[in-house]
């Protein structure tokens, strides 16, 4: 049932028609009747289960008297969603709701900042990093499950080869570059591996160094998402052992984006972290 997925777009624009409906003191009952649904219909959009067409918005923009054209376009832009097929669309049936919306959420965004005190943030793995990574998954794949994970893991890296692709921030602890995940040669090769990216004027990879006295508490890793207009929207990624939250409000939205400007500023810049990087990979190489 493909409506019956809440994609953080959806709840966005639901909340916000549901706070128009209730500023033009407009019942559900009328709102059905306008699109020629049903309350449940009304409710289940409201909540983001179910998708508005551009034909509904426009409809309820005009019973809800929302003139603002800002509004309007801002509103109409979260609507425009399924209109593409998306390049992981041949994996669908494999894969899990929350981790559709992770592909969608990074196939769409203009920007990227991501926050990692485990492990390399899978848009910037290796292939035998990521094998290891998902060889060590609490519920053990089989080997045709790690061979699609794995295949997964770097068709997602092609938006960085598309031509607008994402600016990609990233702030790793040190612990992350010195975890030896799949043994040292295979860290090294990832060292490697990033400190190439590095180069790219699309990313920046920062280490927050053990030196580093400094604490900014985020409760964990994170990825932030922004959009830019007529979207004009952020989303934070948190992941939890049993899949991922995805937080779109402002207030929590705005108190991420400055706990990673803390991370930011008390990591090691681009190129000290280049050069930290690559002294590990060296480190390893010997070993």
């Amino acid at each position: 049932m493909g409506n019956a997925r809440r994609t953080a777009r959806r709840r966005r624009l639901g909340a916000e028609l549901r706070a128009l409906r209730e500023a033009a003191n407009i019942s559900t009952e009328e709102a059905a009747r306008a699109i020629h649904g049903d309350k449940t219909k009304v409710s289940r959009q409201e909540t983001g289960l179910f998708r508005t067409t551009r034909l509904e918005l426009e409809v309820l923009l005009n019973l809800y008297r929302a003139e603002d054209e800002k509004l309007r376009r801002w509103l109409i832009a979260l609507a425009a969603e399924g209109n593409k097929r998306s390049w992981w669309h041949r994996y669908s049936e494999a894969l899990a709701n929350h981790f559709k919306e992770t592909l969608t959420l990074e196939s769409d965004a203009a920007s990227i900042a991501a926050f990692q005190c485990r492990v390399i943030p899978g848009l910037l793995q290796t292939q035998a990093y990521a094998t290891a990574v998902l060889e060590g998954q609490s519920q053990p794949l089989s080997e045709e499950q790690l061979r699609l994970s794995v295949d997964i893991r770097m068709s997602r890296q092609s938006i960085f080869l598309r031509g607008n692709p994402p600016k990609y921030a990233s702030v790793l602890t040190e612990g992350v570059v010195r975890q030896q995940i799949g043994g040292p040669q295979v860290m090294a090769d990832q060292l490697r591996h990033l400190a190439s990216l590095s180069q790219s004027p699309e990313l920046a990879i920062q280490i927050i160094p053990y030196s580093q006295s400094r604490f900014t508490n985020t409760s964990g890793s994170f990825i932030l998402y922004s959009y830019p207009e007529p979207l004009e929207f952020d989303v934070v990624q948190v992941s939890y052992l049993g899949g991922d939250l995805y937080l779109d409000e402002d207030e929590a939205v705005a108190k991420y984006r400055k706990a990673f400007e803390e991370l930011q500023a008390s990591a090691l810049s681009v190129q000290e972290s280049a050069e930290l990087i690559s002294s590990i990979a060296q480190e390893l190489e010997r070993e």
